[in-house]
């Protein structure tokens, strides 16, 4: 058993698949027509971290109560982790896309960890080894 997919709410599908493929480098696993509950048009986008892993559902905000939970999904906790081998890399290359870290990078007895939100806002650990 394991978890496939989380849902983040977004308001678009195109910028939310360039930040988290471009930026951040996940794959688009998919990217394909879909049907709301209602039968309106709708598309079905999945990334993933390079080689697997847990994916993320982006899900257009539909309807108020939806738009509302863009960017405060966690009700301003970090909700997600991205773990990378290469924390320092990361980071760089992170700021050099102008990715908000709201907590610089310290060292925790797990590791190396700053936390950054994603384009929606959602915070984020961007953890590495120590």
């Amino acid at each position: 058993m394991r978890v496939d997919l989380v849902t983040v709410v977004v308001a678009e599908y195109d910028p939310a698949i360039a930040f988290f493929t471009e930026v951040l480098g996940f794959e688009l696993a998919e990217d394909s027509p879909s049907l709301t509950n209602d039968g309106r048009p709708k598309r079905w986008v999945v990334v993933r971290p390079p080689g697997g892993g847990t994916g993320l559902l982006l899900a257009r905000a539909d309807g108020d109560e939806q738009a509302a939970a863009i960017g405060n999904q966690v009700a301003g906790r970090v909700g997600f982790f991205l773990q990378v081998d290469d924390f320092d890399a990361t980071y760089r290359r992170m700021v050099d896309a102008k990715v908000e870290f709201v907590r610089p990078p310290r060292t925790e007895p797990y590791g190396q960890v700053a936390v950054f939100r994603d384009l929606a806002g959602n915070r984020w650990d961007l953890l590495g080894p120590a």
